[in-house]
């Protein structure tokens, strides 16, 4: 099949939200290469609030979670797939969920991964399978492109600025007295395995605080991470403030007027850099390579790492963040705030 002229294409990416953000390059690449297509993507839930008015998305389509136990939610999607007689289906995910949407769709032709990206039945049901050569998960993304002739050009995230979180965030600035330069941490992580200790985070603030003039906002989403974010608060002898709950606009909106960002493998991490701010991220159950920060200007801390599947290092302890010592993290902030963003470079 060969597509050309303005082609409607349905993306497939439906979680979570770090995965989310790594796959609007892909969005930005299908829009530069033919301007006049009809462009969707399916999310699940919240996962796709940051995609809500991207540019080079025309229609986002959301699917509750554990969509696919619902022979109902099945039979719906699959309704409002098949209006829109989609040409082509890209699915960024490669399980047999995700496959599962494209199949739906009615697209004739189904990109997907090959290899060990192509989970589950994911090889089955899509038709046209991409094994990808690329280390870092948004360049394995953009490999999915080249059967349609997409080769390799400008990396583009394009995360939407709207204007109500803009002047939420604006009016906390202001009320917070931080109209100048400031720093966020970002204590949380989706594993318990990925997070790394509050302690060692409020010596990252007073460093920051008393060696760059850099006051630190510590973000955070949900009561466990409100805890972690008032001990770091108790340990930083007035050098961080704590940030009101923000929703993932409002974070993308804060994150833009940081001067650097340090938080752990998570879904705000990847929007600081996808934002580009300066942005340090700490690795230890996963490797950096593959998912560390993204782009110039970006730092990936790691001094040990897990092997295994993504199972095993869900359910591990913390013991390879614990690695990381507050002096390496600190050394990574000087090194950062010391260069211009095009000269730094991912460290492990």
């Amino acid at each position: 099949m060969t597509v050309f002229g303005a082609p409607r294409i349905l993306i497939v990416r439906l979680s979570a939200i770090g995965d989310v953000i790594h796959g609007m390059p892909v969005a930005c690449a299908l829009r530069r290469h033919w301007p006049g297509a009809q462009l969707a993507w399916v999310v699940e839930g919240r996962n796709g609030d940051l995609l809500e008015g991207h540019p080079a998305v025309d229609r986002l389509i959301r699917v509750p979670r554990k969509w696919l136990k619902s022979p109902s939610q099945v039979a719906k999607l699959r309704r409002q797939l098949r209006q829109h007689a989609f040409d082509l289906a890209i699915d960024l995910q490669g399980l047999t969920k995700s496959a599962v949407a494209a199949r739906l769709s009615g697209a004739p032709r189904r990109i997907g991964f090959g290899g060990h990206d192509g989970r589950e039945l994911s090889r089955v049901l899509n038709n046209d399978l991409v094994e990808p050569a690329a280390t870092h998960v948004v360049d394995r993304n953009l490999e999915l492109l080249r059967p349609l002739g997409i080769g390799p050009g400008k990396v583009e995230f394009q995360v939407p600025n709207l204007s109500d979180a803009e002047q939420r965030i604006e009016h906390y600035l202001a009320s917070a007295k931080l109209t100048d330069r400031f720093a966020i941490i970002n204590p949380g992580a989706g594993w318990p395995s990925k997070l790394w200790e509050p302690d060692r985070f409020a010596e990252v603030a007073c460093h920051l605080g008393t060696q760059h003039r850099l006051t630190t906002v510590v973000v955070w989403a949900g009561n466990r991470e409100l805890h972690m974010a008032e001990q770091i608060l108790a340990g930083s002898e007035t050098h961080a403030v704590l940030a009101p709950s923000t929703s993932l606009a409002e974070l993308a909106s804060l994150c833009r007027r940081a001067t650097l960002f340090v938080g752990c493998d998570t879904g705000p991490m990847h929007l600081s850099a996808a934002v580009g701010t300066r942005t340090i991220g700490l690795f230890g159950p996963v490797p950096y390579e593959r998912n560390g920060p993204y782009g110039p200007g970006c730092l990936a801390i790691q001094k040990a790492r897990l092997e295994g599947g993504s199972r095993q290092r869900r359910n591990a302890t913390n013991a390879t963040m614990l690695a990381i010592g507050s002096d390496d993290v600190i050394a990574a902030c000087d090194q950062l705030l010391d260069q211009t963003p095009d000269q730094a470079s991912q460290v492990a």
